[in-house]
């Protein structure tokens, strides 16, 4: 009989009760902050990581999760019965950690494992660890879930204004960094993935806050005259609630009919986009298509 585990890391942003209830392990992405080496989710809050931020003496980093843990949670898995494990994880584009992964899940006997790229981080790839638990947990096997996966993260969009994008030039995140550096007061720079190559790219250099906002919310309405399905929308911030629920009552006043939620850009996100970055992203409503 199959049995499906699904597995993911802490920059989904569930909550600790969307993984219990979903029965997803979380595995914490690792940050490094003036030496000091954090498990995002298990050792250190948002809250007190953007405190921290304000206050550190070195850039921040991230790293990736001890490979030799991941190889005993997998093993563990199997010896609890497990058949198979899904591991969904950020983007390969802007981590090595599934390459790791891939390197190694051959080696562990007994138990199938595909580690899925979700080619985003974030709630987004939270809301597809939720889809991919609930089918597992009605009893749905790994290729229907795999397909369905791929046909929500086909759906996947989203535009970042950050502050600043020197943290991601400086983590080598940003793709197209040359001639994009904006230095100059009051530019926002505009970010999204690239859908060829699922890297972050900058694409537009806007001169003020208010007129980025107006430009995400312009993009936001041309995706959704080019499509035929519900959608469901996330305000994502860094450190900003009072803007993120600002910004959620303006969208949801426009558009009464989609579904917005708040979530956040957690340390390990946060240490590359930077404090107060705030973010529209949406996907196909994957409770109602």
């Amino acid at each position: 009989m199959t049995k499906i585990a699904i597995v993911t890391d802490s920059t989904a942003y569930l909550t600790d009760q969307q993984a219990k209830d979903n029965n997803i392990t979380v595995v914490p992405i690792p940050v490094i902050l003036d030496g000091t080496v954090y498990d995002e989710g298990k050792d250190i809050t948002p809250d007190e990581y953007y405190a921290k931020l304000k206050a550190a003496k070195t850039f921040p980093s991230t790293s990736q999760p001890p490979l030799g843990e991941m190889i005993t949670l997998y093993e563990n898995l199997r010896n609890e019965g497990y058949t198979d494990i899904i591991s969904i994880h950020l983007a390969n584009t802007i981590s090595g950690f599934q390459q790791t992964l891939r390197n190694t899940v051959s080696e562990i006997k007994g138990v199938n494992i595909t580690v899925y790229d979700s080619q985003i981080t974030v709630m987004l790839m939270g809301w597809l660890v939720l889809e991919a638990a609930r089918m597992a947990r009605e009893g749905s096997t790994v290729k229907d879930i795999i397909a369905r996966l791929d046909d929500l993260r086909s759906t996947i969009d989203e535009y970042f204004i950050v502050n600043d994008i020197q943290n991601l030039v400086r983590g080598g995140r940003l793709s197209n960094a040359a001639g994009f550096v904006a230095g100059m007061l009051r530019i926002k720079p505009l970010l999204t993935f690239d859908p060829d190559t699922d890297k972050i790219v900058a694409i537009e250099k806007i001169r003020s806050l208010k007129r980025a906002y107006a430009r995400v919310e312009t993009l936001f309405d041309e995706a959704l005259s080019n499509i035929d399905y519900p959608v469901r929308a996330l305000v994502i911030h860094a450190n900003d609630p009072e803007e993120a629920e600002r910004w959620k009552a303006d969208l949801q006043a426009k558009h009464p009919d989609i579904n917005f939620e708040i979530s956040f850009f957690g340390p390990v996100i946060g240490t590359h986009l930077g404090e107060k970055a705030i973010a529209l992203a949406w996907m196909k409503d994957f409770t109602k298509a």
